[in-house]
């Protein structure tokens, strides 16, 4: 069976949830009866080390490595994304992961990161609605949307704020591997799918949020 890899990476100040909630349904996708794949799951951080997130939440965390290239790469959004959307070193070693990466998820304003690296360029992308305007000025290039729970473009998949990127790991699931499965794996986490993406209730006036 095959084994997909799948490294989530974190920063100082990252959103527990932007990072958990995906990794759930990731992780289920992995156990549950009838799944064509395992799954490996791993946190990794440029340095390595014990990374802190929002709330003081501790992860220990793998140093990336420049021969890394795993299957799924979960980049979370938070507080910390603003920083290191401005931190060169950071940016290219995000650059360098996500190329050699098959798939490039992020959530919330880890989408400013992607999108730092210019590899959303032209491309169809999303992100938390109270913080679009600040994630559309780190990159005008991209196709940012307005209203998108998440937005898929190539290897590309961007969600929403914070527990839109649940949504999002589902979507991702049922683009791979089957609608019914994604079902499944929301039915047995006891998770009410969002399953239409373009269905964003949380929506606003990008002009009067940042």
């Amino acid at each position: 069976m095959e084994c997909l890899d799948i490294a989530v990476l974190l920063f100082g100040g990252f959103e527990p949830l932007d990072a958990f909630g995906p990794v759930e349904m990731l992780g289920y996708l992995g156990k549950i009866d009838g799944s064509p794949v395992e799954t490996r799951l791993r946190f990794v951080s440029q340095q390595g080390g014990l990374v802190r997130g929002s709330y003081g939440v501790p992860v220990q965390t793998l140093p990336v490595s420049g021969d890394d290239k795993p299957d799924v790469l979960l980049v979370p959004g938070g507080g910390g994304t603003r920083p290191l959307s401005k931190d060169a070193s950071f940016i290219a070693m995000l650059d360098s992961l996500a190329s050699r990466s098959e798939h490039c998820l992020t959530v919330c304003t880890g989408s400013a990161l992607l999108a730092a690296t210019g590899q959303l360029d032209g491309r169809r992308a999303t992100s938390n609605k109270r913080a679009l305007n600040w994630v559309k000025s780190v990159r005008t290039q991209v196709n940012w949307q307005n209203q998108a729970r998440w937005e898929s473009d190539g290897k590309y998949v961007t969600s929403s704020g914070v527990s839109a990127g649940i949504d999002m790991a589902l979507g991702w699931i049922a683009g791979q591997y089957g609608i019914e499965l994604a079902r499944r794996i929301a039915e047995h986490t006891e998770y009410r799918w969002a399953e239409d993406s373009h269905d964003d209730p949380f929506a606003v006036d990008s002009q009067q949020r940042q």
